[in-house]
Protein backbone atom coordinates (compact mmCIF):
# COMPACT_ATOMS: atom_id res chain seq x y z
CA UNK A 1 0.00 0.00 0.00
CA UNK A 2 -0.85 2.76 -0.79
CA UNK A 3 -0.61 0.93 -4.09
CA UNK A 4 2.37 -1.32 -3.48
CA UNK A 5 1.42 -4.61 -5.19
CA UNK A 6 -2.23 -3.58 -5.50
CA UNK A 7 -3.17 -5.75 -8.50
CA UNK A 8 -2.17 -9.29 -9.54
CA UNK A 9 -0.47 -8.52 -12.86
CA UNK A 10 1.35 -5.29 -11.96
CA UNK A 11 2.71 -6.96 -8.82
CA UNK A 12 4.74 -9.10 -11.24
CA UNK A 13 6.15 -5.97 -12.91
CA UNK A 14 7.44 -3.72 -10.10
CA UNK A 15 9.44 -1.47 -12.45
CA UNK A 16 6.13 -0.19 -13.84
CA UNK A 17 4.20 -0.29 -10.55
CA UNK A 18 2.93 3.05 -9.23
CA UNK A 19 3.13 3.13 -5.43
CA UNK A 20 2.08 6.67 -4.44
CA UNK A 21 1.18 10.01 -6.00
CA UNK A 22 1.48 13.34 -4.19
CA UNK A 23 0.42 16.82 -5.31
CA UNK A 24 0.73 19.95 -3.19
CA UNK A 25 1.46 23.64 -3.36
CA UNK A 26 5.14 23.79 -2.45
CA UNK A 27 5.48 24.98 1.18
CA UNK A 28 8.75 26.83 0.58
CA UNK A 29 7.85 28.05 -2.94
CA UNK A 30 4.10 28.74 -2.81
CA UNK A 31 3.91 29.99 -6.41
CA UNK A 32 4.77 26.44 -7.53
CA UNK A 33 3.19 23.01 -7.32
CA UNK A 34 5.16 19.84 -6.61
CA UNK A 35 4.04 16.61 -8.25
CA UNK A 36 5.56 13.31 -7.05
CA UNK A 37 5.04 9.83 -8.47
CA UNK A 38 6.74 6.83 -6.87
CA UNK A 39 7.42 3.46 -8.48
CA UNK A 40 9.15 0.13 -7.73
CA UNK A 41 7.82 -0.77 -4.25
CA UNK A 42 9.37 -2.55 -1.27
CA UNK A 43 13.02 -1.98 -2.21
CA UNK A 44 15.40 -3.74 0.14
CA UNK A 45 18.39 -1.37 0.42
CA UNK A 46 20.74 -4.36 0.19
CA UNK A 47 19.28 -5.52 -3.15
CA UNK A 48 22.43 -5.79 -5.28
CA UNK A 49 24.39 -6.35 -7.40
CA UNK A 50 21.51 -5.57 -9.77
CA UNK A 51 20.19 -2.65 -7.80
CA UNK A 52 16.82 -1.05 -8.50
CA UNK A 53 16.40 1.37 -11.39
CA UNK A 54 13.76 2.82 -13.71
CA UNK A 55 12.84 0.81 -16.79
CA UNK A 56 14.29 1.92 -20.11
CA UNK A 57 11.28 0.24 -21.71
CA UNK A 58 8.64 2.06 -19.63
CA UNK A 59 7.11 5.47 -20.34
CA UNK A 60 6.35 7.18 -17.02
CA UNK A 61 3.98 10.15 -16.92
CA UNK A 62 2.43 12.55 -14.44
CA UNK A 63 -0.85 13.83 -15.81
CA UNK A 64 -3.00 16.86 -14.97
CA UNK A 65 -6.63 17.52 -15.89
CA UNK A 66 -7.71 21.15 -15.53
CA UNK A 67 -10.95 21.40 -17.56
CA UNK A 68 -13.18 18.85 -15.88
CA UNK A 69 -13.06 16.16 -18.55
CA UNK A 70 -10.67 13.80 -16.69
CA UNK A 71 -8.30 13.80 -19.64
CA UNK A 72 -4.63 14.79 -19.65
CA UNK A 73 -4.64 18.52 -20.41
CA UNK A 74 -0.99 18.65 -19.31
CA UNK A 75 1.40 15.70 -19.01
CA UNK A 76 5.05 15.41 -18.07
CA UNK A 77 6.58 12.35 -19.69
CA UNK A 78 9.81 10.72 -18.50
CA UNK A 79 11.91 8.23 -20.50
CA UNK A 80 15.08 6.60 -19.20
CA UNK A 81 18.29 5.29 -20.74
CA UNK A 82 20.84 3.13 -18.92
CA UNK A 83 24.52 2.81 -19.83
CA UNK A 84 27.14 0.20 -18.91
CA UNK A 85 30.62 1.73 -18.71
CA UNK A 86 32.64 -1.43 -18.02
CA UNK A 87 31.62 -4.64 -19.79
CA UNK A 88 34.11 -6.76 -17.85
CA UNK A 89 32.68 -6.56 -14.32
CA UNK A 90 29.56 -7.74 -12.53
CA UNK A 91 29.83 -4.83 -10.12
CA UNK A 92 27.44 -1.89 -9.96
CA UNK A 93 30.45 0.22 -9.00
CA UNK A 94 34.16 -0.48 -9.24
CA UNK A 95 35.17 1.97 -6.51
CA UNK A 96 33.71 4.75 -4.36
CA UNK A 97 31.17 6.86 -6.24
CA UNK A 98 32.03 10.39 -5.14
CA UNK A 99 30.05 12.36 -7.74
CA UNK A 100 26.97 11.81 -9.88
CA UNK A 101 29.22 11.50 -12.97
CA UNK A 102 31.89 9.32 -11.34
CA UNK A 103 33.28 6.77 -13.86
CA UNK A 104 33.43 4.18 -11.05
CA UNK A 105 29.62 4.03 -11.23
CA UNK A 106 29.26 1.33 -13.83
CA UNK A 107 25.54 1.65 -14.56
CA UNK A 108 24.47 5.32 -14.71
CA UNK A 109 20.97 6.19 -15.79
CA UNK A 110 19.74 9.28 -17.64
CA UNK A 111 16.34 10.61 -18.65
CA UNK A 112 14.45 13.09 -20.77
CA UNK A 113 11.42 15.20 -19.84
CA UNK A 114 8.71 16.10 -22.35
CA UNK A 115 5.70 18.31 -21.66
CA UNK A 116 2.52 17.50 -23.57
CA UNK A 117 -0.40 19.93 -23.53
CA UNK A 118 -3.80 19.36 -25.11
CA UNK A 119 -3.89 20.94 -28.55
CA UNK A 120 -0.16 21.73 -28.66
CA UNK A 121 2.92 20.01 -30.00
CA UNK A 122 5.04 18.10 -27.45
CA UNK A 123 7.80 20.22 -25.91
CA UNK A 124 11.07 18.57 -24.88
CA UNK A 125 12.08 20.30 -21.66
CA UNK A 126 15.37 18.49 -21.08
CA UNK A 127 17.51 15.59 -22.25
CA UNK A 128 20.25 13.46 -20.69
CA UNK A 129 19.54 14.42 -17.09
CA UNK A 130 21.45 12.29 -14.58
CA UNK A 131 19.80 10.10 -11.98
CA UNK A 132 21.69 9.50 -8.73
CA UNK A 133 23.05 6.05 -7.88
CA UNK A 134 21.23 4.01 -5.25
CA UNK A 135 22.45 4.22 -1.67
CA UNK A 136 24.82 1.26 -1.37
CA UNK A 137 26.73 2.21 1.76
CA UNK A 138 29.42 4.52 3.19
CA UNK A 139 32.23 3.06 1.09
CA UNK A 140 30.46 3.00 -2.26
CA UNK A 141 28.23 6.07 -1.91
CA UNK A 142 29.78 8.16 0.90
CA UNK A 143 27.87 11.19 2.24
CA UNK A 144 24.89 10.15 0.16
CA UNK A 145 22.47 13.01 0.83
CA UNK A 146 25.03 15.79 0.54
CA UNK A 147 26.70 14.28 -2.51
CA UNK A 148 23.86 13.01 -4.66
CA UNK A 149 20.49 14.50 -3.77
CA UNK A 150 21.36 18.08 -4.62
CA UNK A 151 23.33 17.00 -7.70
CA UNK A 152 20.28 15.13 -9.03
CA UNK A 153 17.94 18.14 -8.69
CA UNK A 154 17.92 19.68 -12.16
CA UNK A 155 16.50 23.09 -13.12
CA UNK A 156 14.96 22.83 -16.61
CA UNK A 157 13.13 25.07 -19.07
CA UNK A 158 10.29 27.30 -17.93
CA UNK A 159 11.25 27.69 -14.28
CA UNK A 160 10.66 24.00 -13.64
CA UNK A 161 12.75 21.63 -11.51
CA UNK A 162 12.96 17.83 -11.70
CA UNK A 163 14.38 14.88 -9.82
CA UNK A 164 14.34 11.17 -10.66
CA UNK A 165 16.02 8.53 -8.56
CA UNK A 166 15.93 6.37 -5.46
CA UNK A 167 14.32 7.75 -2.31
CA UNK A 168 13.21 6.46 1.05
CA UNK A 169 9.51 5.62 1.04
CA UNK A 170 7.49 8.38 2.73
CA UNK A 171 4.32 6.32 3.12
CA UNK A 172 3.63 4.61 6.42
CA UNK A 173 1.14 1.83 7.17
CA UNK A 174 0.82 -1.30 9.29
CA UNK A 175 0.78 -3.79 6.42
CA UNK A 176 1.23 -6.85 8.59
CA UNK A 177 -1.84 -6.06 10.66
CA UNK A 178 -4.17 -4.65 8.00
CA UNK A 179 -3.74 -7.67 5.76
CA UNK A 180 -4.26 -10.02 8.72
CA UNK A 181 -8.08 -9.94 8.41
CA UNK A 182 -8.38 -6.17 8.69
CA UNK A 183 -6.88 -5.87 12.16
CA UNK A 184 -5.91 -2.47 13.60
CA UNK A 185 -3.46 -3.11 16.43
CA UNK A 186 -4.61 -0.21 18.70
CA UNK A 187 -8.15 -1.69 18.70
CA UNK A 188 -7.51 -5.38 18.09
CA UNK A 189 -8.90 -6.42 21.48
CA UNK A 190 -12.29 -5.60 19.91
CA UNK A 191 -11.60 -7.65 16.76
CA UNK A 192 -13.59 -10.76 15.95
CA UNK A 193 -10.35 -12.69 16.62
CA UNK A 194 -9.01 -10.61 19.51
CA UNK A 195 -5.44 -9.96 20.58
CA UNK A 196 -4.12 -7.45 23.14
CA UNK A 197 -4.04 -3.87 21.90
CA UNK A 198 -0.64 -2.70 20.67
CA UNK A 199 1.09 0.08 18.78
CA UNK A 200 1.12 -0.12 15.00
CA UNK A 201 4.14 -1.38 13.10
CA UNK A 202 5.20 0.60 10.02
CA UNK A 203 5.71 -2.08 7.38
CA UNK A 204 7.53 0.31 5.04
CA UNK A 205 10.10 1.57 7.51
CA UNK A 206 13.56 1.48 5.99
CA UNK A 207 12.40 0.50 2.50
CA UNK A 208 13.02 2.53 -0.65
CA UNK A 209 11.16 3.48 -3.82
CA UNK A 210 12.07 5.27 -7.03
CA UNK A 211 10.73 8.80 -7.25
CA UNK A 212 9.89 11.05 -10.18
CA UNK A 213 9.28 14.58 -8.91
CA UNK A 214 8.68 17.80 -10.79
CA UNK A 215 8.11 21.28 -9.40
CA UNK A 216 6.43 23.69 -11.79
CA UNK A 217 4.90 27.17 -11.70
CA UNK A 218 1.22 27.03 -10.78
CA UNK A 219 0.50 28.76 -14.08
CA UNK A 220 1.95 25.71 -15.86
CA UNK A 221 -1.01 23.65 -14.64
CA UNK A 222 -3.97 25.97 -14.18
CA UNK A 223 -6.82 26.14 -16.66
CA UNK A 224 -6.24 29.80 -17.53
CA UNK A 225 -2.45 29.86 -17.21
CA UNK A 226 -2.63 32.03 -14.10
CA UNK A 227 -2.23 31.67 -10.33
CA UNK A 228 -5.77 31.16 -9.02
CA UNK A 229 -6.74 33.15 -5.92
CA UNK A 230 -10.43 32.29 -5.47
CA UNK A 231 -10.89 28.92 -3.76
CA UNK A 232 -14.50 28.70 -4.89
CA UNK A 233 -13.85 29.04 -8.63
CA UNK A 234 -13.90 25.89 -10.74
CA UNK A 235 -10.76 26.98 -12.58
CA UNK A 236 -8.80 26.77 -9.32
CA UNK A 237 -8.95 22.94 -9.24
CA UNK A 238 -6.81 20.38 -11.03
CA UNK A 239 -6.87 16.58 -11.02
CA UNK A 240 -3.60 14.60 -10.93
CA UNK A 241 -2.69 11.00 -11.66
CA UNK A 242 0.41 9.07 -12.73
CA UNK A 243 0.76 6.30 -15.29
CA UNK A 244 3.28 3.76 -16.52
CA UNK A 245 3.03 2.36 -20.05
CA UNK A 246 4.69 -0.49 -21.91
CA UNK A 247 4.72 -1.48 -25.56
CA UNK A 248 2.03 -3.95 -26.60
CA UNK A 249 4.45 -6.82 -27.28
CA UNK A 250 7.74 -7.92 -25.73
CA UNK A 251 9.94 -10.47 -27.49
CA UNK A 252 13.35 -11.95 -26.79
CA UNK A 253 16.10 -10.66 -29.09
CA UNK A 254 18.87 -13.28 -29.44
CA UNK A 255 21.31 -10.77 -30.92
CA UNK A 256 20.90 -8.30 -28.05
CA UNK A 257 20.51 -11.00 -25.41
CA UNK A 258 17.49 -9.30 -23.85
CA UNK A 259 13.77 -8.70 -24.45
CA UNK A 260 12.71 -5.96 -26.84
CA UNK A 261 9.43 -4.03 -27.04
CA UNK A 262 7.29 -3.74 -30.16
CA UNK A 263 4.14 -1.84 -31.08
CA UNK A 264 2.34 1.11 -29.49
CA UNK A 265 2.55 1.91 -25.78
CA UNK A 266 -0.35 0.90 -23.53
CA UNK A 267 -1.02 1.86 -19.93
CA UNK A 268 -0.24 -0.94 -17.47
CA UNK A 269 -0.45 0.98 -14.19
CA UNK A 270 -2.03 4.16 -12.87
CA UNK A 271 -2.67 5.89 -9.57
CA UNK A 272 -4.61 8.93 -8.36
CA UNK A 273 -6.11 8.70 -4.88
CA UNK A 274 -4.19 6.52 -2.41
CA UNK A 275 -5.64 3.08 -1.71
CA UNK A 276 -8.34 3.24 -4.43
CA UNK A 277 -7.37 0.12 -6.36
CA UNK A 278 -5.87 -1.39 -3.21
CA UNK A 279 -8.97 -1.60 -1.00
CA UNK A 280 -11.97 -0.48 -3.09
CA UNK A 281 -11.68 -2.30 -6.44
CA UNK A 282 -12.44 -6.07 -6.19
CA UNK A 283 -9.72 -8.53 -7.11
CA UNK A 284 -11.39 -9.50 -10.39
CA UNK A 285 -11.34 -5.90 -11.67
CA UNK A 286 -7.95 -4.70 -10.40
CA UNK A 287 -5.95 -5.44 -13.56
CA UNK A 288 -8.62 -3.86 -15.78
CA UNK A 289 -8.71 -0.78 -13.53
CA UNK A 290 -4.97 -0.31 -14.08
CA UNK A 291 -5.43 -0.38 -17.87
CA UNK A 292 -8.33 2.06 -18.34
CA UNK A 293 -8.09 5.87 -18.27
CA UNK A 294 -9.67 7.76 -15.35
CA UNK A 295 -12.37 9.24 -17.59
CA UNK A 296 -13.92 5.74 -17.78
CA UNK A 297 -14.13 5.24 -14.02
CA UNK A 298 -17.93 5.46 -13.75
CA UNK A 299 -17.92 1.67 -14.20
CA UNK A 300 -16.18 1.38 -10.81
CA UNK A 301 -18.44 3.86 -8.98
CA UNK A 302 -20.59 1.05 -7.55
CA UNK A 303 -17.61 -0.11 -5.48
CA UNK A 304 -17.21 3.39 -4.03
CA UNK A 305 -20.93 3.77 -3.37
CA UNK A 306 -21.02 0.51 -1.39
CA UNK A 307 -17.42 -0.20 -0.31
CA UNK A 308 -16.60 -3.68 0.90
CA UNK A 309 -14.53 -2.37 3.81
CA UNK A 310 -17.55 -0.45 5.18
CA UNK A 311 -19.46 -3.75 5.26
CA UNK A 312 -16.55 -5.60 6.86
CA UNK A 313 -15.85 -3.20 9.74
CA UNK A 314 -19.06 -4.05 11.66
CA UNK A 315 -18.37 -7.76 11.11
CA UNK A 316 -14.72 -7.64 12.14
CA UNK A 317 -15.46 -5.39 15.14
CA UNK A 318 -18.77 -6.74 16.52
CA UNK A 319 -20.91 -4.12 18.26
CA UNK A 320 -18.47 -1.26 17.55
CA UNK A 321 -20.10 0.14 14.40
CA UNK A 322 -23.89 -0.31 14.73
CA UNK A 323 -24.71 2.95 12.94
CA UNK A 324 -22.46 2.07 10.02
CA UNK A 325 -23.93 -1.42 9.82
CA UNK A 326 -27.44 0.02 9.57
CA UNK A 327 -26.57 2.54 6.86
CA UNK A 328 -27.59 1.14 3.49
CA UNK A 329 -27.66 4.24 1.30
CA UNK A 330 -25.10 4.83 -1.43
CA UNK A 331 -22.04 6.60 -0.03
CA UNK A 332 -22.46 10.02 -1.59
CA UNK A 333 -19.63 11.30 0.61
CA UNK A 334 -17.10 8.84 -0.82
CA UNK A 335 -18.35 9.31 -4.37
CA UNK A 336 -17.61 13.03 -3.98
CA UNK A 337 -14.26 12.68 -2.23
CA UNK A 338 -12.85 10.08 -4.62
CA UNK A 339 -14.64 10.47 -7.97
CA UNK A 340 -15.83 14.06 -8.49
CA UNK A 341 -14.19 16.17 -5.84
CA UNK A 342 -16.08 17.96 -3.07
CA UNK A 343 -18.61 20.47 -4.45
CA UNK A 344 -19.22 23.92 -2.97
CA UNK A 345 -21.56 24.00 0.02
CA UNK A 346 -20.33 20.77 1.65
CA UNK A 347 -17.28 22.12 3.53
CA UNK A 348 -17.61 25.85 4.33
CA UNK A 349 -15.22 27.95 2.25
CA UNK A 350 -13.81 25.00 0.34
CA UNK A 351 -14.34 22.93 -2.81
CA UNK A 352 -12.22 20.81 -5.12
CA UNK A 353 -14.96 19.76 -7.51
CA UNK A 354 -13.77 18.92 -11.03
CA UNK A 355 -17.19 18.29 -12.55
CA UNK A 356 -19.79 15.56 -12.84
CA UNK A 357 -17.55 13.10 -14.70
CA UNK A 358 -16.51 10.40 -12.26
CA UNK A 359 -12.76 9.74 -12.27
CA UNK A 360 -10.16 8.66 -9.75
CA UNK A 361 -8.05 11.82 -9.62
CA UNK A 362 -6.03 13.36 -6.81
CA UNK A 363 -7.75 16.77 -6.76
CA UNK A 364 -5.88 19.89 -5.71
CA UNK A 365 -7.32 23.38 -5.27
CA UNK A 366 -4.46 25.62 -6.37
CA UNK A 367 -5.88 28.65 -4.51
CA UNK A 368 -5.49 27.01 -1.09
CA UNK A 369 -2.12 28.15 0.32
CA UNK A 370 0.24 25.83 2.22
CA UNK A 371 -0.63 25.46 5.89
CA UNK A 372 1.58 27.13 8.50
CA UNK A 373 0.64 24.32 10.92
CA UNK A 374 -0.07 21.25 8.78
CA UNK A 375 -2.28 18.58 10.34
CA UNK A 376 -1.61 15.02 9.11
CA UNK A 377 -5.37 14.31 9.24
CA UNK A 378 -5.85 16.99 6.59
CA UNK A 379 -9.21 18.39 5.58
CA UNK A 380 -11.34 16.45 8.08
CA UNK A 381 -9.17 17.95 10.87
CA UNK A 382 -9.74 21.47 9.52
CA UNK A 383 -6.55 21.76 7.43
CA UNK A 384 -7.74 22.46 3.86
CA UNK A 385 -4.21 22.18 2.47
CA UNK A 386 -4.17 18.44 3.27
CA UNK A 387 -5.67 15.28 1.82
CA UNK A 388 -8.13 14.91 0.13
CA UNK A 389 -7.14 18.34 -1.16
CA UNK A 390 -4.10 17.05 -3.00
CA UNK A 391 -1.79 14.97 -0.87
CA UNK A 392 1.28 15.98 1.11
CA UNK A 393 4.07 13.64 2.14
CA UNK A 394 3.13 14.05 5.80
CA UNK A 395 -0.59 13.28 5.39
CA UNK A 396 -1.78 10.19 7.28
CA UNK A 397 -3.99 8.93 4.48
CA UNK A 398 -4.57 5.56 6.14
CA UNK A 399 -6.23 7.18 9.17
CA UNK A 400 -8.11 9.69 6.98
CA UNK A 401 -9.55 7.04 4.68
CA UNK A 402 -10.34 4.62 7.52
CA UNK A 403 -12.35 7.33 9.26
CA UNK A 404 -14.10 8.34 6.06
CA UNK A 405 -15.08 4.75 5.24
CA UNK A 406 -16.24 4.27 8.85
CA UNK A 407 -18.66 7.14 8.39
CA UNK A 408 -17.21 10.40 9.74
CA UNK A 409 -17.82 12.13 6.41
CA UNK A 410 -21.40 10.89 5.88
CA UNK A 411 -22.96 13.82 7.83
CA UNK A 412 -21.48 16.22 5.27
CA UNK A 413 -24.05 14.93 2.76
CA UNK A 414 -26.59 13.25 5.07
CA UNK A 415 -27.13 15.21 8.32
CA UNK A 416 -29.49 12.52 9.60
CA UNK A 417 -26.57 10.12 10.13
CA UNK A 418 -24.66 10.02 13.39
CA UNK A 419 -21.22 8.36 13.11
CA UNK A 420 -20.26 5.66 15.59
CA UNK A 421 -17.99 7.03 18.32
CA UNK A 422 -15.15 4.76 17.24
CA UNK A 423 -15.16 6.11 13.68
CA UNK A 424 -13.37 9.35 14.55
CA UNK A 425 -10.64 7.45 16.40
CA UNK A 426 -9.70 4.90 13.77
CA UNK A 427 -6.06 4.56 12.79
CA UNK A 428 -3.60 1.76 12.20
CA UNK A 429 -1.40 3.02 15.03
CA UNK A 430 1.62 3.88 12.91
CA UNK A 431 3.50 7.15 12.81
CA UNK A 432 5.99 8.31 10.24
CA UNK A 433 9.02 6.32 11.40
CA UNK A 434 10.58 6.50 7.94
CA UNK A 435 13.66 8.57 7.28
CA UNK A 436 13.20 12.32 7.64
CA UNK A 437 11.50 14.32 4.91
CA UNK A 438 13.69 16.95 3.30
CA UNK A 439 12.65 20.61 3.76
CA UNK A 440 13.13 21.43 0.07
CA UNK A 441 12.49 19.80 -3.29
CA UNK A 442 12.28 16.85 -3.89
CA UNK A 443 11.10 16.63 -0.22
CA UNK A 444 11.20 12.81 -0.25
CA UNK A 445 13.65 11.27 2.27
CA UNK A 446 17.12 10.23 1.23
CA UNK A 447 17.15 6.46 0.65
CA UNK A 448 18.10 3.95 3.31
CA UNK A 449 21.58 2.50 2.69
CA UNK A 450 22.36 -1.14 2.10
CA UNK A 451 25.31 -1.29 4.48
CA UNK A 452 23.46 0.67 7.17
CA UNK A 453 20.35 -1.55 7.15
CA UNK A 454 20.11 -4.77 9.14
CA UNK A 455 17.51 -7.32 8.07
CA UNK A 456 14.54 -6.93 10.36
CA UNK A 457 15.96 -3.73 11.84
CA UNK A 458 15.85 -1.09 9.07
CA UNK A 459 18.18 1.85 9.27
CA UNK A 460 15.29 4.25 9.82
Amino acid sequence: MSSHREAPEISKDPVADNTDVYAFVSPDRPRTVTLVANFIPFQNPQGGPNFYEFGDDVVYAINVSNRGYARADVSYEFRFTTRILNDDTFLYNTGPITAINDPDWNRPQFYSVTRRAWGHKPQVLARHLACPPVNIGPRSTPNYGATFTHAAVHPIRGGRTVFAGQRGDAFFVDLGSVFDLGALRPFQSLHLIPLPNADGVNGLQGLNVHTIAIQVPISDLSRNGDIPKDVMKAASVIGVWATASRQKARMWNDRLGRPEGHGPFSQVSRLGNPLFNEVITPMADKDRWNAVPPRNDSQFAKYVAHPELARLLPVLYPGVFPHLAAYTRARADLLAILLTGIPAGVVPGFQNFTGARQADLLRLNLAVPPSSKPDPIGLIAGDPAGFPNGRRLLDNVVAIELRAIAGVTIPLVDPSFTPDKAAALLEDGTSNTNLDLRPHFPYMPDPAGGFQSTPGIPAA
